[in-house]
């Protein structure tokens, strides 16, 4: 089986998605990378990410029922799956080691 590797933006778009949990959506993503990392997001370079992740079979979709302020539009939730977690797990556990290597920096200071 190939190695899936993930550029910058899709682990962070992966990892907004397990933040989130239920209700994960293209809009509330955007917010919340904005809010927790102070960082501005197209809206249309997430959803391609999350398609990207989809595709990877590290996040899963549903179709959300229609509602009136939408127009009548369906949402699509995304939902970090267990590849995807086991995928976080294992980029936190690389940058952890990484990070150790750095002269001068310790445990404490991770």
């Amino acid at each position: 089986m190939k190695k899936t590797y993930l550029g910058e933006f899709e682990e962070v778009v992966l990892t907004m998605v397990g933040v989130i949990g239920e209700g994960a959506y293209g809009n509330r993503i955007v917010e919340e990378v904005e809010k927790q990392l102070n960082r501005s997001v197209n809206l249309s370079a997430v959803h391609i990410t999350l398609y990207r992740l989809e595709d990877k079979g590290l996040v899963s979709s549903d179709m959300g029922g229609v509602t009136s302020s939408r127009g009548g539009r369906r949402k699509r939730f995304f939902k970090i799956t267990n590849p995807g977690l086991a995928m976080l797990k294992d980029l936190q556990e690389q940058r952890t080691k990484l990070w150790k290597l750095i002269p001068g920096m310790n445990s404490s200071a991770l």
